[in-house]
C-alpha cells in the first residue's frame, strides 16, 4: 500500500499515511482536527544492478549477442527489444 504523507494547516503536523489507491484523502488532522494538505514528497524508489534494463533494452550488448534466434520470424517479435536490434 502507498505511503502518504500529509501537512496540518493549523498546527503544521507531518505525519504519513498508509492507504489505498482508491481510499479517499485524509482531510483532518489526527492531532488537532485542522484541514489538512498532502503533500508531494521523494520517493525512495531505485533501480540498482544489471537487472531487465542491461539485459534487454541497453544499447551495447557485452558481449551477449544482439538478437535472438527468431528474430524477426514472428509478429509476436514487433515489441521485443532484441528483435529492434536483429
Amino acid at each position: 500500500m502507498p505511503l502518504y504523507e500529509y501537512q496540518c494547516d493549523s498546527c503544521g503536523l507531518v505525519f504519513e499515511v498508509r492507504q489505498k489507491f482508491s481510499d479517499a484523502p485524509v482531510s483532518e488532522c489526527r492531532d488537532c482536527g485542522g484541514p489538512v494538505q498532502k503533500l508531494i514528497s521523494r520517493t525512495a524508489f531505485a533501480l540498482k544492478g544489471g537487472g531487465w534494463y542491461a539485459q534487454g533494452y541497453s544499447s551495447g550488448d557485452n558481449g551477449k549477442g544482439s538478437a535472438c534466434e527468431s528474430a524477426g520470424k514472428s509478429d509476436a517479435c514487433g515489441s521485443c527489444p532484441k528483435a529492434a536490434n536483429a
